[in-house]
């Protein structure tokens, strides 16, 4: 499983299509572990181009702070889960806490 979170500064950025980079977390479900990270750089922020470029790099979850309605139905068209609320943290403590169901997704930051 592929867990992406949009980070800057190694930390969760608030706002989805206009984050630094993509931290790409890999995640072994039996369990419950981390098997290693890479982070990338989003192309260009155009409506509809981050959830394809997220789904061709294998994202199974999404967690963010916010996100716009049209990327997250795209995301739920093609099936990958969206966590949204999510505190400003690391990607590794975001991934524990959504792997060990204690993730707490709050307000969506995202007002678009």
């Amino acid at each position: 499983m592929i867990i992406a979170l949009p980070i800057a500064d190694g930390m969760l950025c608030t706002h989805f299509g206009h984050c630094e980079r993509f931290a790409l977390v890999e995640v072994n479900e039996t369990d419950k572990s981390i098997v290693g990270i890479t982070e990338e750089a989003p192309p260009p922020h155009e409506p509809g181009v981050l959830p394809r470029w997220l789904r061709e790099r294998g994202a199974d979850v999404i967690i963010a702070g916010g996100m716009g309605e049209r990327a997250h139905q795209l995301f739920a068209r093609d099936g990958v889960e969206v966590v949204v609320g999510a505190p400003a943290d690391t990607p590794e403590n975001l991934v524990a806490a959504y792997l060990n169901g204690m993730l707490e997704a709050g307000q969506n930051a995202c007002d678009h």
